[in-house]
């Protein structure tokens, strides 16, 4: 984080309350009877150019920020106009002390765009994205979203950059933290939730904020999961596979975009004709504010592309209307504009949009509508931890349950070791923006809480630091100290913990990641378990003693050694706020587990990508001893060591046949897909039922499998259910080689069951 600059002090300082004069060149007191798009022109009418070009300029004092560079003179730029928007601040006390300098200061009074990154929550946080999509739950995630629209607003802000909506089957990259996993299907199903969760159905009210759907686009294929890294992919691949999240949450109503770092067929997104010109814009008519990523222009020259007045006329003749903290708009748009190079339509467009979502938001009318300090005890309400922790657990996936060593039985003794039992500071995980970690729940105290007054014993010993390697956990430790390494050695830590574990009935060995071993610039080439961590398992497998793994991260890892000697495996990714009382709750089996996979953990780094719904190919591999002239590997195999969609409960579930309601469906038509399930097992469950589609033949290869359906059931032992499918043709449609959406009579498979490997098929035909 960084520290507070001047521009804050004048913040912090400023007490008086403004109240707007009515000598004010202003619209902010213009009649409300005026027609929408008549009250923008009419305030561009008013602007001069040098006004319009700073509604394009987004800075940050400092604060909560994502790059190394830091806006300066940011008090004297707002008096002057050349301020649209700013982010890094929260308070509603210091965002009306911002905005009085914009509204009383400025020639024309024209408040400030207060923004953030509101990710999995506000103050009170969720799991990560990819921990909430796990869920399989849309409902329960756009209320997550709404709660942290409530706090946000209630905290000054109006406007967050989320929802992070990138396709990412690479679990090197550190953002797939950040999203909803590999498949688009659910991945558009959270995008239009979360959108609706923060706009709610009126952005005007005062506890709505404006989303910003990110990062258009393909930023998720980075080559080599390396963050910012190049995109190259056909465009087939592109409409089908990675813009569908981005396409639902404009057709939900987002009313701002961000760009993405990444550059696509040789050209960075920020500048990119295709992606903006001609789908956003054009194709899926987009109308509102588009936003660059953090210094995204600037970084354009890296790229090739010309030096700052080149790339910002470049960024603004794609339809950027927003310059994030690299000020190329504000520097150098003038000069171009004089030249010839941009037009005055080009900055009316890109001012107006930034108006209009100004006006949406109503603070035209009221610039202090977020600066309400009233709203304070909306803030980590006891409500909102008590959501947290029930969402926390509906996040975590059971992984393996060997001999039923879990749930835990109370009154037995436990030891609890490794070094995410106790740290309160890698809770929340990454993206915690506005989260406060020492208000977080570890995972010893949510069992100490849960199992008090069982008879439990509960013994603790940390065992292993998260990483030996101080150089390793310096590049860690960017934001403060999340890996710290023990002055005892490994082996004394070691010890202790046998120790424990010897006069204990069962372990809970609670490892994994530090909170920012992903997130932004957190791509990781090894993505098992750190060898510190390794060598404590190995130790306490000697003992004898049954192993429960509690596995804190943010990505796919590979855990290879760790399924075939470990007992119980159960991922909680990073919960959140309240996540360590949710992880005592699914030990000890107050909560069944009920999360699904939303990414394939690799055998092996060596097969990635791995995903669901990759394509055949003219000599597949289908499963048989490792042979030549198939596409297999020799030495590990071809398929996810936990495929996509996976996921174990307390109890067991048996699946019936598939059956459909018509062999064939007419084009225009649909068939039903029914599958009985029931609850083999002895406890309640829920279960996540899968509906995957098989396109046979048609005039492109096509996927494998395609998710195309989910219901989330819940059980009681011996109940059974018939869960009813309705297949129609836009469940078989895809874009061809002229991109259109298209659905080709033939062969298809409806597959249905509990993840994308164990499945019950039934061949159908499209006349």
């Amino acid at each position: 984080m960084k520290k507070i600059s001047a521009f804050l002090i004048v913040v912090f300082l400023a007490t008086s309350f403004y109240q707007c004069k009515t000598s004010k060149e202003s619209l902010i007191s213009s009649p409300k009877t005026l027609p929408f798009s008549s009250r923008v022109s009419a305030l561009l009418g008013k602007m001069t150019t040098e006004e319009k070009i700073g509604q394009l300029n987004l800075v940050t004092p400092g604060g909560a920020v994502t790059g190394s560079v830091v806006s300066t003179d940011v008090e004297a730029k707002i008096k002057a106009g050349n301020v649209g928007g700013i982010f890094g601040i929260r308070g509603a006390d210091k965002v009306r002390q911002a905005q009085q300098i914009a509204v009383e200061q400025s020639r024309l009074g024209i408040p400030l765009l207060v923004g953030m990154d509101v990710i999995h929550g506000h103050q009170t946080m969720f799991p990560i994205p990819l921990g909430l999509s796990c869920s399989w739950d849309p409902a329960l995630i756009e209320q997550t979203a709404r709660v942290a629209a409530v706090e946000a607003t209630a905290d000054g802000l109006m406007w967050a950059f989320s929802p992070m909506v990138d396709i990412a089957r690479d679990p090197r990259w550190g953002r797939i933290s950040e999203g909803s996993g590999e498949d688009p299907f659910l991945g558009s199903l959270i995008a239009r939730a979360m959108v609706k969760g923060y706009q709610g159905n009126d952005l005007a009210a005062k506890n709505t904020l404006a989303a910003c759907v990110k990062h258009y686009a393909l930023y998720g294929a980075a080559e080599g999961g390396r963050d910012y890294a190049t995109v190259d992919m056909s465009r087939i691949k592109m409409h089908n596979e990675y813009l569908p999240p981005y396409k639902a949450a404009i057709d939900a109503g987002v009313v701002s975009v961000m760009t993405s770092f990444n550059t696509s067929e040789n050209v960075p997104a920020t500048a990119n004709q295709y992606l903006y010109h001609d789908v956003l814009r054009n194709w899926w008519a987009f109308n509102g504010l588009v936003v660059t990523d953090y210094t995204a222009i600037n970084e354009m020259m890296a790229h090739g592309l010309g030096d700052l007045e080149t790339v910002s006329a470049l960024a603004l003749k794609n339809t950027v209307d927003m310059d994030m903290v690299g000020e190329g708009f504000l520097t150098t748009l003038k000069n171009s504009l004089d030249k010839g190079v941009i037009t005055m339509k080009d900055i009316d467009l890109a001012c107006g949009r930034v108006l209009t979502i100004k006006e949406q938001l109503g603070i035209l009318d009221d610039p202090y509508k977020y600066c309400d300090e009233s709203r304070q005890e909306e803030i980590m309400s006891q409500e909102h931890r008590d959501f947290a922790r029930k969402v926390a657990a509906e996040s975590f996936v059971l992984l393996k349950n060997d001999k039923n060593v879990l749930p835990l039985k109370k009154g037995s003794s436990i030891a609890v070791v490794g070094p995410l039992a106790n740290s309160r500071r890698n809770m929340l995980g990454t993206w915690s923006v506005s989260g406060d970690f020492e208000k977080a729940v570890t995972v010893l105290e949510g069992f100490r809480e849960v199992a008090a007054g069982t008879g439990t014993s509960i013994s603790y010993a940390k065992g292993a630091n998260i990483s030996d390697d101080p150089v390793f956990a310096k590049k860690v430790n960017a934001f403060g100290e999340e890996i710290t390494i023990d002055k005892r050695s490994p082996e004394d830590m070691i010890s202790e913990a046998v120790g424990l574990a010897k006069n204990a009935d069962v372990v809970v060995a609670v490892m994994g990641e530090a909170a920012d071993m992903t997130g932004e610039a957190s791509s990781m080439a090894d993505i098992g378990l750190q060898p510190s961590q390794v060598k404590l398992l190995e130790a306490l497998k000697e003992v004898g003693k049954p192993i429960v793994l509690v596995l804190y991260n943010g990505r796919p890892m590979t855990l290879k050694w760790e399924n075939e000697q470990i007992d119980a495996i159960l991922d909680v990714w990073f919960g959140g706020t309240e996540g360590g009382r949710a992880v005592a709750d699914v030990l000890f089996g107050s909560v069944n587990p009920s999360g699904r996979l939303t990414t394939s953990f690799p055998v092996h780094v060596g097969q990635i990508p791995v995903y669901h719904s990759m394509l055949n190919t003219g000599r597949p591999y289908r499963g048989e001893e490792a042979s030549k002239f198939k596409s297999n590997y020799l030495d590990i195999p071809n398929e996810a060591l936990f495929p996509f969609g996976f996921g174990l409960s307390y109890t067991s579930f048996e699946y019936g046949d598939v059956v459909l309601s018509a062999p064939s469906m007419a084009k225009g038509g649909n068939i039903k897909c029914a599958v009985t399930v029931k609850n083999t097992g002895n406890l309640e469950g829920r279960e996540v039922v899968q509906l995957y589609i098989q396109d046979v033949a048609a005039s492109i290869s096509r996927p494998v499998k395609e998710l195309k359906g989910f219901q989330k059931i819940s059980l009681k032992p011996g109940e059974s259910k018939r869960i009813e499918f309705t297949i129609d043709e836009s469940l078989l449609s895809f874009y061809n080689t002229d991109l259109k959406l298209v659905s080709e009579p033939g062969a298809f498979k409806a597959m249905v069951g509990p993840n994308s490997r164990d499945l019950k098929e039934k061949a159908f035909e499209l006349k």
